[in-house]
């Protein structure tokens, strides 16, 4: 069941109608009740692994609380908690790319052993609410928050259905607040919640969806040129972005109906100036995660510069392996460490009062800043180190451009002209959500053109979120 369907629209309907007419605790029920039903539309099967999930931070969270000061128990009930959910993460999700590796080593050392696969599917959304409910019991250890004694709400948190399967991952203490407290719907509310849902669908079903056509053209092919590969490294640098944010600004927007406000997940990215401005706009979430429950506890940057290098490295590395289980991917991930150690290399030896960002030239930083992410967007989109690194020679040798090059470039215009336009006038206002304030004939004329664009260009077959796949 995915947003763009005829299926959650029914879905969304009839649960909202009931919604509206429940108090609070009926609200509640009626959420972890719809949340597990559209859970369990994948496959039923899964909804013991998140139940699974639920019911031991709940119960770590208040082994820990009990504990007090006996720090040994404490540290138990934590392990207990961290072990539960990474092994099921990484039972689901990597052990047959562990065991094939480990096997290709033994082999290249003369030890002759047959791999060995096990048939099992990835649970949609595993990666996300597992961070979710280990921030939890982190948060507890921490002593940075008191777990609740309310089983209900603690699950009700976790399986919040507009934002279970991609995001954003929210902490307890934003969260939780909100879904143990009466939630009061304001006429505001339900305006934002109309735009981020009209703006997220469009750039989801007109500008992702039809970019994708592109792209799966070009990196399915046999041989493409080298100006057919770039276009399309473009035209995925757009669709990634639309699809995974447009998830965002939908679940936002549905839950905002609801009185609950989710966090922030992406704030124009591509218009970041360096390669941490850029992880400051990018997937937020994900990224405040990694910082705050693995980079800060490595050491940040508070033992020495060296030490400060491998934690960035090491985070990033395992950001990339969170993606999915294939080199590409941790490819990826040590792209971008590279880059956040070069420009902390290089602020710290050309400017150590941060001022690196400061002055003439912006939109060349910024225009420089997008082609390094998207390189890094070859090795995430390509099926292969070996198909990207192809890829990568064909832009720089033989590069000749061709009509097909040319279609495609005029379609990634087309689609993406909107989107420009609205990111140029939300990053001059500084506010996300200013394009529904505008005066009453640029907003007409902006609403006008994504109806005629959606019904003449949306993809209303239902096609799934990129991000479902971790």
């Amino acid at each position: 069941m995915v947003f763009n369907s005829l299926v959650f629209l029914v879905f969304f309907l009839v649960v909202y109608g009931l919604y509206r007419a429940l108090p609070h605790r009926g609200q509640n029920v009626l959420l972890l009740v719809s949340s597990y039903f559209f859970y369990g539309w994948w496959d039923w099967r899964f909804l013991s692994l998140i139940f699974i999930s639920t019911l031991v931070d709940f119960w770590a969270g208040l082994a820990i609380e009990k504990a007090e000061d006996n720090q040994r128990r404490r540290r138990i009930a934590l392990l207990v908690s961290m072990v539960s959910n990474l092994g099921i993460l990484g039972f689901f999700k990597y052990f047959n790319f562990f065991a094939d590796n480990l096997v290709v080593l033994l082999q290249s050392l003369g030890v002759a052993m047959a791999p060995r696969h096990l048939n099992i599917i990835l649970p949609v959304g595993i990666s996300f609410y597992t961070f979710q409910t280990m921030s939890y019991t982190l948060d507890i250890y921490r002593r940075q928050m008191r777990p609740t004694r309310n089983f209900l709400d603690f699950a009700t948190f976790v399986s919040f259905f507009p934002q279970l399967v991609a995001g954003p991952i929210e902490r307890a203490s934003r969260l939780l607040p909100q879904i143990q407290n009466p939630r009061i719907i304001t006429r505001a509310d339900m305006s934002s919640g109309t735009w981020l849902v009209a703006w997220g669908l469009f750039k989801k079903c007109v500008i992702a969806d039809n970019l994708a056509v592109l792209v799966d053209g070009a990196f399915g092919a046999a041989a493409p040129s080298g100006a057919v590969t770039l276009v399309a490294l473009y035209a995925f640098a757009f669709q990634i972005f639309c699809d995974f944010s447009g998830y965002s600004d939908i679940a936002r927007g549905l839950a905002r109906w609801m009185g609950v406000d989710l966090m922030v997940n992406f704030n124009n990215p591509y218009f970041a100036l360096n390669p941490k401005d850029f992880w400051a706009r990018w997937h937020i979430s994900l990224s405040s995660w990694l910082r705050d429950y693995l980079y800060i506890p490595l050491g940040g940057s508070r033992k020495g510069r060296r030490r400060t290098y491998i934690n960035l490295a090491l985070t990033m590395l395992l950001g990339g392996l969170w993606h999915g289980a294939a080199w590409t991917f941790i490819a990826w991930g040590a792209f971008h460490g590279l880059l956040l150690v070069g420009y902390h290399a290089w602020v710290q030896r050309f400017s150590p009062k941060g001022t690196v960002d400061s002055g003439r030239w912006i939109w060349l930083r910024r225009i420089g800043m997008f082609h390094l992410v998207c390189v890094g967007w070859l090795f995430f989109r390509a099926s292969s180190m070996g198909q990207a690194g192809e890829m990568w020679t064909r832009i720089f040798t033989g590069f000749a451009w061709d009509a097909r090059a040319g279609d495609m470039l005029l379609a990634l215009i087309v689609f993406c002209l909107p989107l420009w336009l609205v990111q140029v006038l939300q990053v001059k206002t500084g506010d996300l959500e200013a394009a529904p304030q505008l005066s009453l004939l640029p907003r007409v004329a902006l609403y006008a053109t994504m109806i005629l664009m959606f019904l003449a260009l949306g993809n209303t077959g239902g096609g799934a979120f990129i991000y479902f796949q971790f």
